[in-house]
């Protein structure tokens, strides 16, 4: 997050009980974070959005709730932490980077050794007819 130059980031996880703990990573290291999932409060997550939408929040950690019908006019960036779980769910979590005729970044994280990661990438690439590049970390 240090390098990355953004307006608001989305880091999209695969449960509520991982965004959580990300959410807490986060602000435990100095990342000023708010939480979206499914088992908050419907008041709490009306409260969450309105913060993200009126840029009193740049980093939203969220679980598949907010890859549709959310518009986060200033989100430019969106990471796949827990890369998801079909082409359709990519395409409308990195959706959400970029609107209103802006550019967008994702990225996305794939477990090099799930092969259930591995064939949804190659879904995307397909389905999208794009490569998406992989650097490998050592």
């Amino acid at each position: 997050m240090d390098v990355l130059e953004f307006n608001q980031t989305i880091i999209f996880v695969s449960s509520p009980a991982r965004a959580r703990e990300l959410n807490k990573i986060l602000s435990d290291c100095n990342f000023p974070s708010e939480c979206m999932h499914s088992q908050m409060p419907a008041q709490q997550r009306t409260e969450t959005y309105r913060k993200v939408k009126d840029f009193k929040c740049r980093i939203v950690v969220a679980t598949n709730l907010a890859a549709r019908g959310v518009d986060i006019e200033k989100a430019n960036v969106v990471i796949n932490y827990d890369f998801p779980e079909n082409s359709d769910t990519y395409l409308h979590r990195v959706g959400r980077a970029g609107r209103f005729g802006t550019k967008g970044l994702c990225v996305s994280f794939v477990t090099a050794n799930s092969s259930k990661d591995q064939e949804i990438l190659q879904e995307v690439q397909k389905r999208f007819a794009i490569e998406i590049p992989t650097p490998r970390c050592h």
